[in-house]
């Protein structure tokens, strides 16, 4: 969200991200933003137009290959599977294993998140975290 909608720490997180090559992003992470759209769209902050038109840049970035497109597949699911079932101290859930999973899958050097649950297991998973937590 911090991306495209105005929100605390979205101007330094844009900062980070803009005009960079190695940003990886799943179609789970742009079905949690379109969530996070929906929710404000229900409670009155977004108009139907704003979300939708959201929705088609988030999905624009991905089509045109300004983010990398991460895939969840079986072995993704497996990899999330032995994270909660190894990663005592963290409390993972369901989405959350799973975008680790993707991140050390595809290999990714850092992640970018502002779940507290998540940056414990990412660290525990040895990747660099935005922001720095």
């Amino acid at each position: 969200m911090k991306l495209y909608l105005p929100e605390p720490g979205s101007d330094e997180f844009n900062e980070v991200v803009e005009g960079r090559d190695d940003v990886l992003v799943s179609d789970l992470a742009v079905t949690e933003i379109v969530s996070a759209v929906a929710r404000r769209l229900h409670q009155g902050s977004l108009t139907r137009e704003t979300a939708r038109r959201l929705q088609h840049a988030i999905l624009g970035r991905l089509d045109e290959d300004v983010y990398h497109r991460v895939e969840l597949t079986r072995d993704v699911h497996r990899r999330a599977e032995h994270y909660l079932l190894t990663l005592k101290a963290t409390s993972l859930r369901t989405a959350d294993a799973l975008h680790l999973a993707l991140a050390t899958s595809a290999r990714a050097a850092s992640l970018a998140t502002f779940d507290a649950r998540l940056a414990a297991a990412a660290r525990a998973g040895g990747l660099a975290l935005y922001p720095d937590a």
